[in-house]
């Protein structure tokens, strides 16, 4: 392969307009006779019928969406709190500080996945009947925050 023979691909010239009838892309410039397209300057929405209703306007809607309403949990699992040691306060600062949550401000709960040896005093958004019977079993207490 030879310098030459390279394809030139990501360096496409600029389409040029207005340079004469030969162009294919003289006098209008590929935009017709007058109308709303031709002008500069102007667009026309998406969804936009001319005037017509809509069809995301003609369709009925339906239902209710939880979405917005919805609280998301940052998920921990039991086995993840072995990094702290014997009586120690597990809170979501001290849980961000070991990189075990991303968010100090998005509530948090522990499921039961693991096993527990060490006694915690665990200070969380929610817990699973698992979870809480894990650490109470190892002789922890679970501390509900309130919202």
């Amino acid at each position: 392969m030879e310098l030459h023979s390279i394809p030139n691909i990501g360096n496409a010239k600029k389409k040029r307009l207005g340079c004469g009838p030969g162009s294919g892309r003289g006098k209008t410039s590929g935009k017709g006779h007058k109308g709303q397209r031709a002008r500069a300057g102007k667009s026309i929405r998406p969804g936009f019928e001319g005037g017509q209703m809509p069809l995301y306007r003609r369709l009925p809607h339906r239902g209710f969406n939880n979405d917005s309403f919805r609280v998301s949990y940052q998920i921990v699992n039991v086995e993840d709190l072995l990094v702290f040691g014997m009586d120690a306060e597990v809170t979501r600062g001290t849980l961000a500080a070991c990189g075990l949550i991303r968010n100090i401000d998005s509530p948090v709960k522990l499921l039961g996945s693991g096993i527990v040896t060490n006694r915690l005093i665990v200070t969380l958004d929610k817990y699973s009947q698992s979870a809480r019977d894990k650490i109470q079993s190892a002789g922890g207490t679970c501390v509900l925050l309130e919202a």
